[in-house]
């Protein structure tokens, strides 16, 4: 990942001919990107360098929401808008001139609410595009309807979606609840809920910066845990009668105490592989309010009932968890999900 630091990449004084995407301007957009802008002077000149870099030949447009930036950010919004309007990309800039930002969530609906493109391609304001980014994603839509598009990484990663309009207004637009609102997720599992598919173009369409100022740090990580939490009891254990819990360590009890008593009683074992965890025979949860405490089996993998609910997480166990779990024959979503 990148390290934060001041982004270069100011215009340049010569202007490139003008490319095919800039036709007709009476025409539909097809392309509309969104950036939600709050104090990113340091990333913003690389960050709006990398939607004119794009090789994508049809119609877009560039959205750009300032929402209450003390910084210099207001002056590069500008800078680029009168380079990408010279190469036929309109841009059309929102703010919030009051003393406080509204948050992510809003400055991200209001970017939307002023663009008009078929599609929506979001991108972080510290963040940057690879050139071919909006031409593969636009290519993949097309074929893949109610989809929200990514990249490499994470899948919740937000500055990889792409969806497209019509779509994003269907599940709802993103919660405005301001700092430590996980906007993004919130989004998605509602995407889900409604039926939305997740397709991924397996090419590096981004450079995402993590850095000390990312709006994810206001987000807490019990927060995060407990929105997890919720999503899988609805969406998952609402129609289980009873499971396991795969991982008799720290994430698997965690998870346990975080389920509501009605989930907590489906749940018949946790199995493991280490014959430490599994000799001790059962977890008793100490915190419970219950005379007597309830007392939870552990077992080996081998010896468990499914359906599972897998706190593992992949690809760290050198392909041991993996073929574990490939050697019971079980069908994802339906004999066990993952929730690692």
């Amino acid at each position: 990942m990148a390290q934060a630091g001041r982004a270069g990449g100011s215009p340049a004084a010569t202007h490139r001919p003008v490319p095919p995407r800039a036709a007709g301007r009476g025409c539909a957009v097809q392309v509309s990107v969104i950036v939600p802008v709050h104090n990113s002077e340091c990333w913003l000149d690389q960050c709006l360098k990398s939607v004119w870099d794009q090789d994508f030949k049809e119609t877009m447009e560039l959205s750009v929401f300032n929402d209450a930036s003390k910084d210099g950010s207001a002056e590069i919004i500008e800078k680029w808008k009168i380079k990408l309007e010279d190469a036929g990309v309109p841009v059309i800039v929102g703010s919030n001139d009051s003393s406080q930002p509204r948050g992510v969530g809003f400055a991200k609906n209001q970017a939307v609410i002023q663009s008009s493109g078929t599609y929506l391609c979001f991108l972080d304001s510290d963040d940057v595009m690879m050139p071919q980014r909006v031409r593969l994603q636009h290519e993949a839509a097309i074929q893949h309807p109610n989809s929200v598009f990514t990249s490499h990484g994470p899948t919740v990663i937000m500055p990889t979606w792409f969806c497209s309009r019509e779509w994003f207004f269907h599940v709802g637009k993103f919660d405005e609840g301001g700092k430590g609102v996980p906007e993004d997720l919130l989004f998605f599992y509602k995407h889900i809920q409604m039926g939305g598919e997740v397709f991924r173009v397996n090419h590096c369409l981004l450079l995402y910066r993590y850095h000390p100022q990312a709006a994810t740090h206001s987000v807490l990580e019990g927060t995060i845990w407990n929105h997890r939490v919720k999503f899988l009891e609805d969406r998952v254990l609402s129609s289980w009668t009873s499971f396991t819990i795969w991982n008799a360590g720290k994430q698997g009890k965690k998870l346990y105490r975080s389920l509501s008593p009605a989930n907590q009683k489906k749940v018949t074992a946790f199995c493991d592989v280490d014959e430490k965890k599994i000799a001790k025979g059962f977890y008793t949860y100490e915190e419970s309010e219950e005379r007597p405490k309830p007392k939870i089996p552990i077992c080996h993998f081998r010896d468990a009932t499914p359906p599972f609910i897998i706190c593992v997480k992949l690809d760290l166990t050198g392909g041991t968890f993996e073929a574990n779990l490939s050697m019971l024959n079980l069908q994802e979503g339906m004999d066990y999900y993952h929730f690692n």
